[in-house]
């Protein structure tokens, strides 16, 4: 035995040694994250978000919703959170679906509905070739479903209509296509509203061949606050509905998934293959319950913010591409001889800075008259300036061109979000 005690003597640590070994270690794992000016910083960023135009992604809980937020229930969504699942329900009475399904964004959300629509394949999904779905999910339908996708471009520029689904549906059994079994729809698309009668018409013709329709709905909010229509009109066309409330209602996180109470059994299923099943979730349903109540009632002046924006670049003579139906503007500044980037750096240098991002202005709930008429005085200037330098608008062209777009650098637009 004393052979034994001397041979291990030596892993014996005494409790004040294995104290100061913890204590290291704790030093080591701790974390502040909160700076010294951390409430200034934070007053910054909501000055810096009240003037940016890039997304209404940017925009941050306010101190009433964080406020509302920790008062939300502690369970866990894997097995049960009550906050959560009063969201989900709500949201599916709304829409007019049996079941809900939170997500932590939109592009699983998407993703999550198309493999549970999608049985066997080969298949193939009917998009719009702008969609979020086809452009900006990071091929997800390819990797998480197998599917192809069938990317039209509409030719009126501004939504599918019934003939063209038709006419590009791939049913029958020809073995050298992928049949189609979902048409993914988004509404809105690029800030515009796509008309509730082309839907049903599209929808109805769909379901006549036995097929699916899943809507992109992350702003459909909008659609609901411009058209005055219940959210449950406009979701009756779909099987599923995608709907985000981390856009244009301000939450920091977070979208719903609706159908029928088998496909969101299924989908759950899926969303923890995927690794989306999340634990305490109650404060992010908080956050989002606070929103629909406050913010969704914010999106008319949203609106008519940023139709006074539109006519007031159309008064100065800026070609709009895109109209304000509702939150996004689409605008080309070449007809007035000025580029983004002579707009982007003559709004940087302002004494409070403008973000921009290139064709694509987005008006949000925390977009600040002020910052609209900032963006309006810069663009008034350089065009004053180069109306002054001797720059003439061109006549258009006989291809109905206007001869001079490709003079100017142009930045790419950004519509990801």
């Amino acid at each position: 035995m004393q052979r034994i005690s001397y041979k291990f003597s030596h892993l014996i640590v005494r409790p004040h040694c294995k104290m100061a070994a913890f204590s290291t270690v704790a030093q080591q794992v701790k974390l502040d994250i909160l700076s010294k000016t951390h409430a200034l910083d934070n007053a910054a960023k909501r000055k810096e978000i009240s003037r940016t135009f890039i997304s209404d992604t940017v925009t941050v809980p306010t101190k009433e919703m964080y406020e509302y937020a920790t008062l939300s229930t502690l369970g866990d969504d894997v097995y049960f959170e009550p906050s959560t699942k009063a969201l989900e329900d709500h949201i599916a009475q709304l829409t007019g679906k049996e079941a809900g399904l939170f997500m932590s964004s939109g592009t699983a959300s998407n993703q999550i509905a198309l493999r549970t629509h999608l049985l066997q394949p080969p298949y193939s999904v009917l998009v719009d070739h702008r969609a979020h779905i086809s452009k900006y999910e990071a091929g997800g339908a390819a990797f998480h479903s197998g599917a192809a996708t069938t990317a039209l471009i509409p030719a009126n520029g501004h939504h599918l209509t019934l003939d063209e689904v038709k006419r590009n549906m791939i049913l029958g059994t020809d073995t050298h296509f992928a049949p189609t079994e979902v048409v993914a729809l988004e509404n809105t698309l690029n800030g515009t509203i796509f008309p509730q009668d082309e839907i049903i018409a599209i929808s109805d013709y769909v379901h006549s061949e036995g097929k699916k329709m899943h809507l992109d709905g992350a702003r459909l909010w909008h659609v609901a606050a411009e058209t005055e229509t219940s959210m449950k009109e406009l979701c009756d066309p779909f099987d599923s509905v995608s709907l985000c409330f981390s856009k244009g209602l301000g939450a920091p996180v977070g979208s719903c998934l609706v159908g029928s109470a088998a496909f969101i059994a299924k989908a759950r299923w899926f969303r923890k293959l995927f690794g989306g099943g999340m634990r305490q979730t109650g404060i992010l349903a908080a956050s989002a319950a606070y929103a629909l109540t406050y913010n969704f009632p914010q999106l008319p002046r949203v609106h008519a913010l940023a139709r006074r924006l539109e006519a007031a670049l159309e008064e100065i003579g800026v070609e709009i591409t895109s109209k304000a139906e509702t939150c996004m503007i689409f605008y080309d500044p070449s007809s007035i001889g000025v580029t983004y980037d002579e707009i982007a750096d003559r709004a940087t240098d302002l004494p409070e800075p403008l973000i921009l991002g290139g064709s694509r202005l987005v008006v949000h709930i925390q977009t600040t008259e002020s910052a609209v008429d900032d963006f309006l005085s810069v663009v008034r200037q350089l065009a004053e300036e180069k109306k002054a330098a001797g720059f003439v608008k061109p006549p258009p062209t006989a291809n109905g061109g206007n001869g001079y777009k490709d003079i100017y650098v142009r930045r790419a637009p950004k519509t990801s979000a």
